[in-house]
């Protein structure tokens, strides 16, 4: 998908189309908050104990909230995004442990 992306991206951005990847890390949405209590049913543990868990692997020692994901992707549509194509922004709080 990666390079399936730049690749249309490079051809429709003399268009003045732009085209590119957001890759959310944790963000507290209800899915989320789900899915971890799920983990912690399974791992006989409380919710806010698996919650902390996975908090602790944030860099940022928080997660995302659903507004900032929003204002990333109204970012990526506007004007002032314009040269932006082809990319792949991960938007994780410092999760990945690697470059990108």
């Amino acid at each position: 998908l990666t390079g399936f992306v730049a690749g249309v991206a490079r051809e429709v951005a003399k268009h003045n189309v732009t085209i590119n990847n957001l890759l959310p890390g944790d963000f507290d949405t209800e899915r989320h908050q789900s899915n971890t209590r799920a983990m912690a049913k399974l791992q006989n543990r409380t919710y806010e104990e698996v919650r902390a868990s996975r908090m602790a692997q944030v860099a940022a020692g928080r997660f995302g909230t659903p507004i900032e994901f929003g204002q990333y992707c109204a970012y990526l549509c506007s004007v002032q995004a314009g040269f932006i194509t082809g990319q792949n922004l991960l938007i994780d709080g410092g999760k990945y442990p690697g470059t990108f």
